[in-house]
C-alpha cells in the first residue's frame, strides 16, 4: 500500500490513524519513502515521525544513513525491497509512505537502466554550474534531451545534473532509455493513494510548518551538523530548510530571508510533488480529511486481491 502527498499534507498522521483503523483485519507497519527522513541527525528540518509517533505503529528506514553517505533510488530499491519482503513473511501489510516519486515509482515499477555515475563528468558538470549557473546546464539540457527538460523543472539540480551526466556518459538521452523501459513492469499488486488538500490550505500548512520548525531548533541542528563536519556542499545540506539555515548561519542571509526562501521553496516542491503523482494515472485521489474513506478502499481492495 503506498500513501504519497506532497510535503505538509499530512501524511504522517493519516499513516499513523490508517495503520490503526485497519488493525483487526491487517496488521500494517510502515515503510518511510521519504529521502530526507533516510538521514540520521536530520529530524526538524526533514519533519520526521516523533519517537510518539513511532510508539503507535512500526516504522521502517528512518534514520538508516549518515547526512555525508551517498544515496539514490537504486540503494533505496536495493534496502525496501528485501524490507517489503519480510513484512510480507510476516502476514505484515507494508504502508509505504512518502513524498519521493522516484523512490515510490522504483519500488513498483522498477528502475530505468542507466549508465552509472562517472565522477569526472559530474566534476566537470559542477563546475560549470559554478561558472556559468543552473540556468546555463538547464539549456544544455533543452539542447541534448529536450523531453528530459520537459519533465524537469529548471531548478532542480539533482535531475538536470542527472539527464546530463547519463547523456555524456552513455551517449543517448535519458528519455530515450526511459521510453524503451516504459516503466510498465508491476513487480507486485499495490494499493495507491495520493493525499490531496485544496491549494490554499496546502500553503497555510507549508508556512506552519516552516515556522515551527524554526521554534524547535532548526538553528541549533543546522550548527551541529555544520560543527560535525557535515558541509553545506553535501547533497543532504543542500536540501530546503537546511540549505537557507546554513546561509543564515554563514551570515549571507537573515533570518526574515532564511523563512521566507524555505516557505517559497518548499510550495514551489509542492507543485513539483503533485504535479509528479497526479500525471502518474495510478493512485486514488482523496482529501486528506477523508481517513475513512481511504480505509475503506483499502480494505476493500485488498480483500479483493485475497479473492482473485
Amino acid at each position: 500500500m503506498l500513501l504519497a502527498g506532497p510535503t505538509a499534507s499530512g501524511k504522517t498522521s493519516l499513516s499513523i490513524q490508517l495503520a490503526r483503523a485497519l488493525r483487526g483485519r491487517f496488521a500494517a507497519e510502515i515503510v518511510n519513502a521519504d529521502s530526507m527522513q533516510l538521514y540520521r541527525r536530520m529530524d526538524v528540518g526533514t519533519a520526521k515521525p516523533t519517537p510518539e509517533e513511532r510508539a503507535l505503529v512500526a516504522h521502517h528506514l528512518l534514520d538508516i544513513v549518515e547526512p555525508d553517505e551517498p544515496f539514490d533510488a537504486a540503494k533505496y530499491l536495493a534496502i525496501a525491497r528485501p524490507k517489503l519482503e519480510e513484512l510480507g513473511a510476516r502476514t505484515v501489510l507494508p504502508l509505504v509512505v512518502g513524498g519521493t516519486g522516484l523512490y515510490m515509482r522504483a519500488l513498483t515499477r522498477g528502475l530505468c537502466p542507466g549508465p552509472p555515475s562517472d565522477p569526472e563528468v559530474k566534476a566537470r558538470l559542477l563546475a560549470l554550474e559554478n561558472s556559468r549557473g543552473l540556468d546555463h546546464l538547464y539549456e544544455q539540457l533543452l539542447l541534448v534531451d529536450r523531453q528530459s527538460a520537459a519533465k524537469i523543472h529548471r531548478n532542480d539540480r539533482q535531475r538536470i545534473i542527472r539527464a546530463l551526466e547519463v547523456f555524456h556518459v552513455g551517449g543517448v538521452a535519458l528519455s530515450v532509455l526511459q521510453s524503451g523501459h516504459g516503466f510498465k513492469e508491476e513487480l507486485f499488486p499495490t494499493v495507491k493513494i495520493f493525499v490531496s488538500r485544496e491549494r490554499e490550505a496546502l500553503y497555510e500548512r507549508i508556512d506552519r510548518r516552516v515556522e515551527q520548525m524554526i521554534e524547535q531548533g532548526l538553528a541549533a541542528e543546522v550548527e551541529a551538523l555544520l560543527s560535525a563536519g557535515f558541509g553545506p556542499e553535501l547533497k543532504s545540506m543542500r536540501s530546503i530548510g537546511y540549505r537557507q539555515m546554513a546561509a543564515h548561519l554563514a551570515g549571507k542571509i537573515s533570518l526574515d530571508e532564511a523563512v521566507f526562501e524555505m516557505k517559497r521553496e518548499t510550495r514551489r516542491y509542492a507543485k513539483r510533488q503533485i504535479t509528479w503523482f497526479v500525471g502518474d494515472g495510478q493512485y486514488r485521489c482523496f482529501d486528506a480529511r477523508d481517513l475513512e474513506g481511504m480505509a475503506r478502499f483499502i480494505r476493500a481492495s485488498l480483500e479483493g486481491a485475497r479473492d482473485e
